[in-house]
C-alpha cells in the first residue's frame, strides 16, 4: 500500500506528467532533427564526397566459403555512424542555440518590441507601492 501511495504522491505532483510531455515532445525534436539531417544537410555532403560509401568499408579477417561465412571488421560503419552523431549533435546544437536567443530576447527587461505581460507590470507596481510604503515607514520611526 505505501508503494501505491507513493506513486499517487509521484502522479499527482505532476512529475510524471512533466516526463511525459518531455518524451512526447523529444520524439517530435528527433523527427525533425532527422528530416533536416537525412534531407537538407547530408544530400549536399554527399555530393562532396563523391559518392564515397562509408557502409561497404571493411577489413576482411576470412573470406566466405561454402561452408564458412565472411568474418569482417566492419569499420566503415562505425565511421558512418561516428559522422551521423556528429552532424546530428551540431544540428541539434544549432537549434538549441536559435532557442536560447529567442528565449534571452523575451527575457531582456530593456526589450520594447515584446510587450511586457499584465501579471509583471502589476507585480512590479506592487513592489514599489511596497518600496514606497516602507521608506514611509522608516522615515516615521526615525525621530
Amino acid at each position: 500500500m505505501k508503494l501505491l501511495k507513493e506513486f499517487k504522491n509521484f502522479a499527482v505532483k505532476g512529475n510524471m506528467m512533466d516526463m511525459a510531455v518531455g518524451i512526447i515532445i523529444g520524439a517530435s525534436f528527433s523527427a525533425i532533427v532527422n528530416v533536416l539531417v537525412k534531407n537538407i544537410i547530408l544530400p549536399p555532403l554527399s555530393l562532396l564526397s563523391n559518392g564515397i560509401s562509408f557502409e561497404e568499408k571493411k577489413l576482411i579477417l576470412r573470406e566466405a566459403t561454402t561452408t564458412t561465412s565472411q568474418v569482417s571488421i566492419d569499420y566503415g560503419l562505425l565511421i558512418e555512424t561516428a559522422l551521423d552523431f556528429l552532424i546530428v549533435g551540431f544540428t541539434i546544437f544549432l537549434v538549441v542555440r536559435v532557442i536560447n536567443k529567442l528565449k534571452t530576447k523575451a527575457e531582456n527587461i530593456e526589450d520594447d518590441s515584446v510587450p511586457t505581460p499584465v501579471d509583471i507590470e502589476l507585480l512590479s507596481k506592487i513592489k514599489d507601492l511596497l518600496e514606497q510604503q516602507n521608506e514611509v515607514l522608516t522615515k516615521k520611526e526615525k525621530p
